[in-house]
């Protein structure tokens, strides 16, 4: 395979140094000094433990991180002290390098270098993990990577106890249209840490996306869908609570939002005719042992929600009126009227809205013109409103409620995504 590298030349350099590995281990990173120096030594400890007689490199694809990121990580170790935490020396301990990547800024730029360097390497199994994980054990690398060494696995999804308000676009959006256009209910699509076979990287790197905004945050949401539409053996692992530095799901999202919605849409047309036919969901194999854990709680603020909701009511209605299907815009600027204290957005129209978008999108595709991707970002920011308004309602119904009272909420969505499809279907395929 030819490789248009993204790998800065420090990188290549350490590549030389190394020859090839058992295991790669990559953390993406941009200005995460505070935390970053713990991930790394989870995850040397993690492979001294259970992985002793492998071979293993530690990599920070780093996007030209301001603060002392880099520096945090090619000084961290462990090994001086692993006698005093009970484990075994490593035959092989594992290198570290941190090193800026080349091509467009964003996490999916940030994974092909390591996927890169894991191809480079003739690695059997390659993980990455967030560098904002405060939540991370030395048991996380048995975990993830465990499924694809012991058991074959290529495609190793997280499954994490989070709090009820964090992942509001996983539970809204990504994980409910994932589950019902595919089948298979991987409930962290977008998770973040993820355990790869060298045929899953081999694959990664063997398509043109890399231009795309999949090279910035659309890069999770792609890998899962690849997995599960491209005959990859795929398996969810239990990894606890997930702790990080989460944000108020009321807050700006910047683009965050359009880019992975952008290729959750994008995915849905490349393979239309995987999921036609597709009813209902199954489970995904499980490893690791499911116990209760204990969150932090993530704040949410519902005025501010609302008001976002019904600001964006009154500057998109012309448009969608021109767009969406005349029933939606009627229910929408119905609740759009709807004060603080009555204000509600049905789990029925929510399907319908992500639906209706999903069907606009693709065909505002189909226009060969330069205005085509135009509209499709407009859009996008017109469904972050939206997005605001359901999320709102989700935490006025579910405040009163524990995480896992609020997990059967989000089951509920998801069996209506299933239920509500041959809408979709319908209007997806019309001539």
């Amino acid at each position: 395979m030819k490789l248009q590298s993204t790998l800065h030349q420090e990188a290549r350099e350490k590549l030389e140094q190394v020859g090839r590995a058992d295991i790669l281990i990559g953390i993406p990173s941009y200005n995460n000094e505070r935390t970053i120096g713990q991930v790394v030594k989870a995850i040397q400890c993690g492979l001294a433990k259970y992985f002793p007689t492998q071979k293993a490199v530690i990599m920070n694809s780093d996007g030209s991180s301001t603060d002392k990121t880099r520096d945090i990580v090619k000084k961290t170790s462990v090994y001086t002290d692993l006698d005093t935490i009970l484990i075994e020396h490593p035959v092989h301990p594992a290198r570290s390098l941190a090193a800026p990547y080349h091509g467009v800024p964003g996490k999916g730029s940030a994974f092909k270098a390591i996927f890169e360097m894991a191809y480079e390497l003739n690695v059997n199994t390659c993980l990455v993990v967030d560098s904002d994980l405060r939540s991370i054990t030395p048991e996380w690398v048995e975990l993830l990577a465990g499924p694809v060494i012991r058991k074959g696995y290529d495609y190793v999804a997280p499954y994490y106890s989070r709090y009820k308000y964090d992942g509001t676009i996983t539970n809204s959006i990504v994980y409910p249209l994932t589950r019902a256009l595919y089948g298979k209910r991987i409930r962290q699509p977008i998770g973040g840490d993820f355990g790869f076979s060298r045929r899953m990287v081999e694959n990664f790197l063997s398509k043109d996306v890399w231009g795309t905004d999949v090279a910035r945050y659309g890069i999770d949401v792609w890998m899962t869908t690849i997995a599960i539409n491209e005959g990859f053996k795929i398996c969810q692992s239990f990894l606890g609570a997930k702790i990080h530095d989460a944000k108020d799901p009321s807050c700006s999202l910047g683009p965050m939002f359009k880019q992975v919605v952008g290729t959750l849409f994008y995915l849905t047309s490349r393979y239309e005719e995987n999921w036609r036919n597709v009813k209902g969901s199954r489970s995904t194999a499980m490893y690791g042992f499911c116990s209760e854990t204990f969150p932090e709680p993530v704040s949410a603020k519902i005025k501010s929600m609302i008001e976002k909701f019904q600001t964006g009511v009154k500057e998109n209605i012309v448009w969608w009126k021109s767009t969406l299907p005349e029933e939606t815009v009627k229910e929408l600027e119905k609740i759009a009227h709807l004060s603080p204290k009555e204000f509600t957005f049905p789990a029925e129209l929510w399907v319908k809205v992500v639906y209706d978008f999903a069907t606009v999108y693709k065909n505002i595709g189909k226009i060969t013109s330069p205005d085509a991707k135009n509209g499709q970002e407009k859009l996008l920011t017109s469904l972050i409103p939206l997005y605001f308004g359901r999320t709102a309602s989700f935490v006025r119904e579910t405040k009163n409620m524990s995480t896992a009272e609020a997990e059967q909420v989000v089951e509920k969505l998801c069996t209506e995504f299933e239920r509500m499809k041959p809408y979709l279907v319908e209007s997806w395929f019309k001539e």
